[in-house]
């Protein structure tokens, strides 16, 4: 499993991208993906809310259980990601690509989101 070097990533298995006019890609890593199973609900925030840091902000039910979406920054919702609605297994295929949940702009971002390296030696361990 290898997790772009580009993104950062925090200890709840979610990802950032690199803000692009303020507004980054949020979704969850491949070790999320593969420890969940096969997802088959998603919930997501609402465009316009605002999410914070570290909070939960939707779902992701299962075959195997039901876990929290956390937000890796705060900020609004801008954009969900409505393939992901309609066929949740891109979660699973995809979570670096089609698999994304919602783009966010970006007002505040933790000090403590991980790089590619760091993620993946914490989620070794």
């Amino acid at each position: 499993m290898s997790n772009p070097q580009q993104l950062r990533y925090s200890k709840e298995h979610e990802w950032r991208s690199a803000a692009e006019d303020g507004v980054s890609t949020v979704g969850i890593t491949e070790h999320a993906a593969n420890a969940l199973g096969d997802v088959v609900f998603v919930q997501l925030p609402e465009v316009g809310a605002t999410v914070a840091a570290g909070e939960t902000c939707g779902e992701l039910e299962s075959t195997k259980s039901v876990s929290d979406l956390y937000a890796p920054v705060s900020g609004e919702v801008t954009e969900v990601n409505e393939d992901v609605v309609n066929d949740p297994s891109l979660v699973n295929s995809a979570p670096f690509e089609g698999g994304w949940l919602f783009k966010v702009r970006v007002t505040d971002e933790p000090a403590d989101l991980l790089s590619a390296n760091e993620y993946t030696a914490f989620s070794a361990g």
